[in-house]
């Protein structure tokens, strides 16, 4: 699987880069089948402290999974963005064993 990381309107950080290929490589063992993951970090002024976003799209067989976060961090907001995509895998693999 090849992995896409674009930061938009913000600096590149060689540890985010690290921390996210390192997560979606333990995915990419468990689902063979993925194809291509594209990852966007952005930034958002919210009064909130919540203004660090991360968007993942993962290609594959079938439509494109997508998920997105917005947590306080940007760690947080990977982290976030993959577990709900595992969720999402886990549902299309399902689909898959039933045919």
């Amino acid at each position: 699987m090849t992995v896409n990381i674009q930061y938009v309107k913000m600096p590149t950080s060689e540890a985010m880069n690290e921390y996210v290929e390192q997560k979606l490589q333990k995915i990419a063992e468990k689902y063979e089948w993925l194809i291509r993951a594209d990852v966007s970090f952005k930034m958002e002024n919210n009064v909130y402290g919540k203004g660090n976003i991360c968007e993942i799209e993962l290609s594959l067989p079938g439509p494109k999974i997508f998920a997105t976060s917005k947590e306080s961090s940007f760690e947080a907001a990977a982290k976030e963005t993959i577990s709900d995509l595992e969720k999402q895998l886990k549902k299309r693999k399902a689909k898959f064993a039933t045919h």
